[in-house]
């Protein structure tokens, strides 16, 4: 335990943003078959898409502790619902899971500013 009153420790905000990263690249690999099944999409294409902004959401899940990382998540949300272009799915998750990511963001640094008090 490691707070004035015997509490513990908040979690540090990069852990939040790591869990809707990791979380994303869940339902992101999920939505392949989904997408190739019910939409008709090619394989190929559904493949490296949503395949490709799930490994990138593993990649930055892993960095998100440096700073640009943070950026670069953001810029990731954004592409994800550009990927909806490609496939119509990516419409409703990316936007979805960017409200997590600026949830995720307005959290974290709450936490920061009640523990820097």
């Amino acid at each position: 335990m490691s707070g004035a009153e015997g509490r513990p420790a908040p979690p540090k905000p990069s852990s939040l943003l790591a869990a809707v990263l990791t979380s994303e690249a869940v339902v992101i690999g999920l939505a392949i078959p989904v997408a190739v099944a019910v939409q008709g999409v090619d394989g190929r294409t559904a493949g490296l898409v949503c395949g490709g902004l799930a490994v990138a959401c593993l990649l930055l899940a892993g960095l998100v502790r440096r700073r640009w990382a943070v950026a670069a998540g953001s810029v990731l949300q954004a592409a994800l619902i550009a990927a909806g272009f490609m496939v119509s799915t990516m419409f409703f998750l990316g936007v979805l899971f960017g409200a997590l990511w600026v949830t995720a963001l307005w959290l974290g640094r709450k936490v920061q500013g009640a523990g820097a008090r």
